[in-house]
């Protein structure tokens, strides 16, 4: 299920910037547009508010702002998770 809203978020990134660049048609544009930025907005106050989290990850903290960027909660409820079960 994880993997489906992961794909899910990367399909919305992908065909907004398809509709960027002229890929799609024009009534296409705004929707795609505007779901692609609300995914953004929500997942930039996701990173504010879930920072202590975001942070744990074992990699580079770049690559964790990234991928909380992309996918929200689905990256970070799994540091939060392996916090509270250590």
């Amino acid at each position: 299920m994880i993997l489906i809203l992961k794909a899910a978020c990367i399909g919305a990134y992908v065909l907004a910037l398809a509709s960027l660049v002229g890929l799609l048609p024009p009534g296409w544009l705004n929707q795609v547009q505007t779901l692609a930025a609300a995914l953004l907005v929500i997942h930039a106050l996701e990173l504010v508010f879930m920072w202590k989290h975001v942070r744990l990850y074992r990699g580079a903290l770049a690559v964790s702002v990234l991928l909380t960027l992309l996918f929200g909660v689905l990256h970070w409820k799994k540091l939060a998770d392996r916090r509270t079960d250590a």
